[in-house]
């Protein structure tokens, strides 16, 4: 059979695939809503794929005529095994999610009112920020604070039950909305931070992962002196997230959380005193294969490491200098900077003669040795160089170390 010839205006400029709900945008060029939208609201660009024109605006106005043209030509091509698209569901206006949000502020419709306007937010992302130009974000950010502190006082299992669904619902919703920067800075407050480590607490698994990932969302826009004055929970409450291992979504999310916290005030001593390094060293050990994942946990054991009490438990762990070690050259060269900056740490301001004599055994020196002779970066080299210069009394004699290194 002859192969049937789309013609090209009926191709998304980003897909190339037949459009199923055409839209226009300020610039006059059609595309398929889902590709727009996403190249919008997603991956944040501001102009137009096709002429790079700066985007003022963007609304999207729906190209019905070039739709209806769409369907009839499914239509006339349907003995060719071509289906005719179906036609798109309306846009919800603003008047009628006002009203579903003024529905989900009284108890008796509340639940019932958020699973609406989840269905709503799931449809597009045109509803989520129309959802957010109503003030949606800011209403359900109060609603899981409130209903946090509520479950807290409630004593009567079958109200605390109504609470928690009531909080897992506004916190799902708040997830599918897929927030601006500007959405997420408006309920970037203390109290939701402790609200959303409320629920990490004592959340079923899956608010536990909203919340966590809601957490990486906002904390990318905080303010740094929101960071700085962060409880022990919280640094306790990611340590159980990574522990339990709730999906590969929420630990990559608790990772990028603890890199943007852990540089600000004391931070790393409290993800230290919160056995946030024996997680991570397990988590090393189970050889995970994902190499984001092992970049991630080196990072955040690097920052942890540059305090007294992270390099405490490192050295604490019985498999905490070999796993660090086995990981160099084994990953990338992401993951080889740092753990040599790991092991740097611990030989300027930890290097004990048993620390270093341990070192030798388990054959961190020799993994120096190698990473001073290979191409894996010139800082990385200079702080492999530098250890050995460090210890070259305490090694000088070990077998595994060439005469000419400490040449």
């Amino acid at each position: 059979m002859a192969e049937i010839e789309v013609p090209p205006y009926f191709l998304c400029p980003i897909t190339l695939q037949t459009m199923k709900d055409p839209v226009t945008i300020a610039t006059g060029i059609t595309y398929d809503r889902e590709s727009i939208e996403k190249w919008m609201f997603v991956k944040k660009n501001n102009t137009c794929p096709v002429t790079k024109q700066i985007l003022l605006d963007t609304e999207t106005t729906p190209n019905i005529t070039l739709r209806r043209v769409i369907q009839s030509w499914c239509t006339l091509h349907a003995s060719d095994e071509i289906q005719r698209l179906p036609t798109p569901k309306a846009l919800v206006t603003k008047t009628e999610l006002v009203k579903l949000l003024n529905e989900a502020k009284s108890p008796q419709t509340q639940i019932q009112s958020l699973r609406k306007l989840k269905s709503v937010a799931s449809l597009n992302q045109t509803n989520q920020r129309c959802l957010e130009s109503v003030g949606a974000p800011e209403f359900l950010a109060s609603l899981i604070v409130t209903k946090t502190i509520e479950s807290r006082c409630a004593e009567v299992s079958e109200h605390l039950s109504e609470l928690n669904k009531a909080c897992d619902e506004a916190l799902s919703l708040l997830y599918t909305l897929q927030l601006s920067e500007a959405g997420l800075k408006s309920i970037a407050k203390e109290e939701l931070i402790e609200s959303l480590t409320t629920v990490m607490q004592s959340g079923s698994y899956e608010s536990r992962a909203y919340a966590i990932m809601l957490l990486k969302s906002i904390l990318e826009v905080a303010d740094p002196n929101q960071l700085i004055n962060l409880k022990p929970e919280f640094f306790i409450e990611l340590t159980q997230i990574l522990n339990d291992q709730i999906s590969n979504k929420a630990s990559k999310a608790a990772f990028k959380v603890l890199i943007s916290v852990l540089p600000w005030g004391r931070n790393r001593v409290k993800a230290g005193e919160a056995g946030l390094v024996n997680v991570l060293i397990d988590l090393l050990l189970d050889s995970c294969s994902d190499k984001r994942a092992n970049e991630m946990m080196l990072i955040v054991l690097d920052f942890i490491c540059q305090c007294a009490e992270g390099r405490s438990e490192l050295l604490k762990h019985g498999a905490g200098l070999a796993i660090v070690s086995k990981k160099i050259l084994r990953i990338s060269k992401v993951a080889s900077e740092r753990a040599v900056r790991i092991l740097h740490s611990v030989c300027k301001f930890s290097g004990t003669p048993a620390v270093l004599q341990e070192m030798l055994q388990i054959g961190v020196v020799a993994k120096l040795c190698l990473v001073v002779q290979v191409d894996c970066g010139l800082k990385t080299k200079e702080r492999a160089k530098e250890m050995l210069k460090l210890n070259a009394k305490a090694w000088r004699n070990s077998p595994c170390v060439p005469n000419n290194l400490f040449s």
